[in-house]
């Protein structure tokens, strides 16, 4: 019988193989069809390797690098982001300021300031290419050293950019596993994130950069459960230099400071020294940047995000159709704005009467803080979802797993040239994971557990 699991486990592992390669070398982004069966075809042998008694800890690990390692010499298919990020890095390399110039405008004056610059444009797009970098500075940094090993060629920029992801998925598996063992939790659950078809092709495969900011993220939370807060300060800093999302967090550790303290006074003392250190931090790290355009170029760049831009959305899609029916015209700009007041007192709803006074109540607040603003967002980007994914690892709520499955729906709209959604499949991915949440809401009400 042991000879026969371990037979079941070896077979799931070269389907796993088998299918990622494909994903990989022979798969185009609009062969949505495809895409699903792979998809899902590599999530049922994720459920059942995760799920298995007989393979270990460290062959789950091992094999973990190597189905990243698949993607090393592969040019990602379901995103052309990273051209950005490659025009980004060679710019800093060659001594420019990548927050005050415009691709398109080199582009359209006949002008070469970088290596491959005409490829880098054509792949980035248009869109991209007319609009201010929105990447926070160490992300820069990411860019900087792909341009620094491969100042020449997109190929071996990509190589770079792979290998500082799995690095960095690496350190969340690291760190993830210890602070699971703090908060006495199963460590295996760590394999939820690290094991996840939807993280290996979306980040190492696809070229997102969430995995480093959620390196720093979880090294700090694992820094706040030893006490240390000045350095989990710093590195929750880091998080948020690498991707912005992480700010949202902030007023979340309100109570983790003042109800935990021996004195409100004391504890709202270092609640204030914990937020000056991170946008102390924060602010250091963009001052080799900084010019009189910066602040400007950047928050005009991050508005395009609630003002412009439209994909994979929930409720902002239900409110946009009511919008057609009585205004008869799209809402974008009048919804973009309320959404994030919507976010914000939700926030402090949960800061100030909801008890997150554990870790693990904690990080479900900062779970369910996250997804209500993505729940309300206008743009939900597939790979948004690593966040809430690594977050619920340290939880009793998997509604992020079912989403990392069910968010493939949303590239339906690659079927289309030009893109168009189709709002029935978006309707689906939600169906789905609303109701698996209400499911896991209500499963914990009854059981009366607060978490």
């Amino acid at each position: 019988m042991s000879f026969l699991f371990k037979y079941k486990d070896a077979l799931l592992i070269f389907i796993s193989i088998l299918f990622y390669f494909l994903f990989a070398y022979f798969l185009e982004r609009s062969e949505f069809y495809y895409l699903i069966f792979l998809w899902f075809s590599l999530f049922s042998t994720f459920y059942l390797l995760i799920k298995s008694k007989t393979i270990s800890f460290s062959t789950l690990v091992g094999i973990s690098v190597v189905f990243r390692l698949i993607f090393l010499f592969a040019i990602p298919n379901l995103s052309q982001d990273f051209y950005r990020f490659i025009w980004d890095g060679r710019m800093i390399l060659e001594g420019f300021n990548p927050y005050l110039s415009l691709p398109e405008t080199y582009i359209q004056q006949g002008l070469n300031p970088i290596a491959e610059a005409s490829e880098l444009y054509a792949g980035m797009g248009e869109m991209n290419g007319s609009h201010f970098t929105n990447y926070p500075p160490i992300n820069q940094l990411c860019f900087l050293i792909a341009a620094f090993f491969s100042s020449k060629s997109i190929f071996g920029a990509v190589i770079v950019f792979k290998l500082i992801l799995i690095l960095a998925d690496i350190g969340i598996l690291y760190f993830g596993k210890k602070l699971l063992e703090k908060l006495q939790l199963p460590i295996k659950n760590i394999f939820w994130y690290i094991l996840n078809p939807f993280i290996i092709i979306e980040m190492t495969g696809n070229l997102h950069f969430e995995p480093v900011m959620l390196f720093f993220l979880i090294w700090g939370l694992y820094k706040l459960q030893q006490q240390k807060w000045i350095i989990a300060a710093i590195l929750i800093a880091c998080s948020v230099s690498v991707k912005l999302i992480p700010l949202l967090f902030l007023p979340l550790f309100f109570q983790w400071f003042v109800k935990n303290d021996k004195t409100f006074f004391l504890g709202f003392k270092k609640l204030i020294a914990f937020y000056a250190i991170i946008i102390g931090t924060i602010i250091l790290l963009f001052i080799p940047f900084y010019a009189t355009e910066l602040i400007e170029n950047y928050s005009n760049s991050v508005g395009l995000w609630f003002r412009n831009f439209e994909f994979n959305a929930s409720f902002y899609s239900l409110f946009r159709e009511i919008g057609y029916l009585f205004r008869g015209y799209n809402e974008i700009a009048i919804i973009g704005k309320i959404t994030p007041i919507l976010t914000i007192l939700f926030l402090i709803i949960i800061t100030f009467f909801r008890k997150n006074k554990t870790k693990i109540q904690l990080i479900t607040a900062l779970l369910f803080g996250l997804c209500f603003y993505y729940f309300t967002a206008t743009t939900v980007h597939p790979w948004y979802i690593a966040t809430p994914l690594i977050l619920s690892v340290f939880t009793k709520y998997k509604f992020p797993i079912v989403w990392s499955l069910m968010v493939i729906l949303s590239y339906q709209a690659y079927l289309n040239t030009p893109w168009q959604e189709n709002l029935w499949f978006v309707f689906l991915e939600y169906l789905i994971v609303f109701g698996f949440l209400i499911y896991e809401i209500k499963k914990v009400y009854l059981t009366k557990t607060v978490i």
